[in-house]
């Protein structure tokens, strides 16, 4: 291109760089920022935001910094995607409260806040045990005029389950679904994985009678704990409290 005298321009550039962070080579997109600086081309706020996140990627801290004030100093203005870019990495990286402060610097900025963002906060605080600063951050979700998603519920249930407030679970299911948020069927699947996982078949069995009210597929690992039911002895039993379409699983476990 640039031997026939074209010029690439801050799209193209955008979009080799993202292929290279998505690859873990950060530093030849790292070289290719230089380059676009070097021609004249101008990076954009897309830019920075896939430098950041190939930085995070590779759990180069330090650098993310220096892009984040190289890109305020040039007078461009991280967005929702920025924010939501660090927040991911910090949190990968096990920097949870960095992730925190990142949140904090978001909203103090005026950058709105997307649903994916809380999503990602959400999931990494669930992993790390802080239930309290979770709940504060689901009802942040209302505070901020969203409304929470298919996964933001799927992480809060999953997480109930998983302490064995079971009721409350299932009362934010209904509560879900009254508020017109329609469960999928991977929210659906992860649900029964759960309660089997925690032993609750007759629970366990009235989200597979779900699943096949909606017309959705057993996923395989969900049909893997099926099929492993059968393996403490206790086959007949669990037919009487799965539905039977799912009989054959059991069957199975006892071959």
């Amino acid at each position: 291109m640039l031997d026939r005298g074209i010029c690439p321009n801050t799209v193209f550039f955008n979009a080799i760089m993202d292929r290279l962070c998505k690859n873990g080579r950060v530093m030849e997109a790292q070289d290719l920022f230089d380059l676009m600086v070097h021609m004249g081309v101008k990076p954009d706020v897309c830019t920075y935001n896939t430098l950041i996140g190939g930085y995070l990627f590779v759990g180069k801290m330090d650098e993310v910094r220096k892009l984040l004030d190289n890109m305020v100093s040039i007078g461009l203005k991280p967005d929702v995607i920025t924010y939501s870019i660090l927040i991911d990495g910090y949190s990968k990286n096990g920097r949870i409260d960095d992730a925190l402060v990142v949140s904090r610097e978001m909203l103090a900025g005026k950058v709105k806040p997307c649903v994916i963002t809380f999503n990602i906060m959400i999931g990494a605080l669930l992993k790390c045990g802080r239930k309290a600063e979770t709940k504060d951050l689901f009802d942040g979700i209302w505070a901020n005029g969203l409304v929470p998603d298919v996964i933001t519920y799927s992480l809060m249930i999953q997480k109930l389950i998983e302490e064995g407030s079971l009721q409350e679970s299932d009362d934010l299911f209904l509560s879900m679904e009254k508020n017109g948020c329609v469960a999928d069927s991977h929210m659906l699947n992860a649900i029964v994985r759960s309660l089997l996982r925690k032993g609750e078949v007759p629970r366990a069995g009235t989200y597979l009678s779900k699943i096949d009210e909606r017309v959705f597929t057993l996923e395989a690992s969900t049909a893997g704990l099926l099929t492993a039911l059968a393996s403490g002895g206790k086959c007949q039993e669990y037919k009487g409290l799965l539905p039977e379409k799912y009989h054959s699983f059991l069957e199975q476990g006892t071959d």
